[in-house]
């Protein structure tokens, strides 16, 4: 007995294997030990995908020659796209794959991807050397180049639509949920996932913007390339320590499907036929639940019943996170075109380039999360006496309402930089640079990243939290969707104003000459509908029942 109970201590709870499908115990898998290898992972995967969406929409502009409405469309149906994708890759994976094998399949495809990317980069430099001077990129802009760009492009948003919510999920996978040093390590490991993403994404924002923009734009592309082998091969590395999920025979899409199908039927059939129902097949009884009563009947145990009801209760708040979607699309697209047009030198003969100022949303990201996770949480913990200090609800909520202040700040500075463009009689001359500092939208920046710290870490856990343990790579697919369907709204309010606002000849709020656009305007529509978002969700939020106690 003095020998058995420490082994039966150190077993992990969970349905978990090792990589030759043994049992495994604490001491010698999991935990950081594996998620380090993880977390390097997602650094270098974030480092190429950013690599590659933070200037996106100056290749297009500069080097594609397209339109500013029409280069920020399609950043948004990238970007919108490659946020959806996970829910296939999820599927593959929690129903076929398992996650560790579609990591390394999509790592492949990914690679492919950014390789052929980096071709298509170079192509005009081959194709052109006969022209010269100002419109040189835009006249060689060859059929060939345009379409292997956005087959590359689309090629990365599939290999990320498997790499993204497995890599996370496998990551929290690493901790035992029902020990209770380890639930507190996966919820800090959440926190370090996303600072660790970010510190990839600065980094790129830092380095490759200028290197595309002053140096090559294949070079920029490239090195994303490598960054990608790389990262798959320290995944490898770690493969021994890793703890592999136990995939059930009967589908969880099959159990939870099966609720629904029974609901409708439930729906029609009279109670006394459900009592019968229930008690020759053993299933839920009456009293169990009040909520979501047609999903109670016949073929339907009580743990498929509650599995559903977990995904019903989600969508609310999921569609009322949307409005911070939007807001989050447009740090890449506007921010990055207002910057394009203020004074970047930071010293003489040098400037940064305008998509590097979404370095600064890294940054206070890097910045703020070890002030949340050592600082905040126990002063709040200390005060509300919960586990977390505030649930996370209430922190997703805190940054929704960050991101309406971040949209206010956004247009009140934006009415500064038309003010100053009509001061000094630059209106009609988009290609001279405003006399005032690039400085000024700092503060959009830091708050839009100080609100990610909120939100985004918190609604990546409580998705993954709130799902049957099977669909965690499906419950961070949706949270993923989340953003890439504001994406899509984004580009779908775009085209609508382009549309509206910009005919008989007149300026668009987004005209390529942003000095007679109107993109506060446009701010204050978001900080309005992100308000709108913001109150539902608050209504939801306080009537939300959680799945699992360790969330509250």
């Amino acid at each position: 007995m003095s020998i058995e109970t420490p082994l039966l201590l150190d077993t992990v709870a969970n349905a978990v294997v090792d990589y030759k499908g043994r049992r495994v115990l604490r001491s010698n898998s999991g935990g950081w030990r594996s998620a380090c290898f993880i977390i390097g992972v997602e650094v270098a995967e974030r480092f190429a995908y950013y690599g590659i969406s933070c200037n996106l929409v100056m290749y297009l502009t500069e080097q594609l020659g397209q339109s500013t409405a029409t280069a920020a469309e399609n950043v948004n149906t990238w970007s919108g796209t490659a946020s959806l994708l996970p829910l296939l890759g999820a599927f593959v994976a929690d129903s076929y794959l398992g996650r560790y094998c579609t990591i390394i399949i999509a790592s492949c495809i990914y690679i492919l991807g950014l390789g052929l990317l980096t071709l298509s980069a170079m192509l005009p430099s081959i194709s052109t050397s006969n022209y010269v001077g100002k419109y040189r990129v835009t006249l060689a802009s060859s059929e060939l180049q345009v379409n292997l760009f956005f087959i590359s492009l689309y090629l990365v948003a599939v290999g990320q639509g498997g790499h993204k919510p497995c890599v996370q999920a496998f990551g929290a996978d690493q901790f035992d949920g029902e020990d209770p040093v380890e639930c507190r390590a996966k919820s800090s490991f959440f926190n370090w996932w996303y600072f660790g993403l970010c510190a990839g994404c600065s980094v790129a924002m830092l380095i490759l913007t200028y290197v595309q923009e002053n140096l090559s734009w294949g070079l920029g592309y490239g090195i994303p390339c490598v960054a990608m082998v790389i990262a798959l091969g320290v995944f490898f590395l770690g493969t021994r320590t890793y703890r592999y999920s136990v995939k059930e025979v009967k589908s969880p899409f099959v159990r939870i499907g099966q609720v629904f199908v029974t609901a409708i039927k439930n729906r029609r059939a009279k109670p006394s036929e459900i009592a019968i129902e229930e008690e020759a097949c053993r299933t839920l009884p009456q009293h169990n639940s009040e909520q979501f009563k047609a999903l109670q009947g016949k073929v339907c145990t009580i743990s498929d019943v509650e599995e559903a009801k977990a995904v019903l209760r989600l969508i609310p708040i999921w569609a009322t996170s949307l409005g911070y979607a939007i807001v989050f699309a447009q740090t890449s697209t506007f921010f990055t075109k207002q910057g394009a047009t203020l004074d970047r030198a930071i010293f003489r003969g040098f400037e940064i380039p305008a998509a590097s100022l979404q370095f600064f949303i890294g940054l206070a990201i890097v910045f703020f999360i070890p002030v949340y996770d050592r600082i905040f949480v126990p002063i709040a913990r200390a005060i509300t006496t919960k586990p977390f200090g505030i649930t996370l609800l209430q922190r997703i909520g805190t940054g929704m309402l960050l991101s309406i202040i971040c949209m206010v700040v956004a247009a009140l500075v934006e009415i500064k930089r038309l003010k100053t463009a009509k001061e000094y009689g630059l209106v009609n001359m988009p290609d001279v640079t405003i006399p005032m500092s690039v400085w000024w939208l700092l503060p959009q920046y830091v708050l839009s990243g100080i609100a990610d710290v909120f939100t985004i870490v918190g609604l990546q856990e409580f998705f993954y939290d709130q799902v049957p343990s099977e669909l965690r790579s499906v419950g961070l697919a949706l949270y993923l969707s989340i953003l890439g369907v504001g994406n899509f709204l984004s580009s779908f309010l775009v085209s609508v104003i382009e549309e509206v606002t910009g005919g008989d000849g007149k300026d668009s709020w987004f005209a390529d000459n942003l000095n007679r656009a109107h993109l506060d305007y446009f701010y204050w529509l978001l900080a309005g509908i992100s308000a709108v978002a913001f109150t539902a969700y608050l209504y939801f939020a306080k009537s939300y029942i959680y799945n699992r106690p360790s969330t509250i």
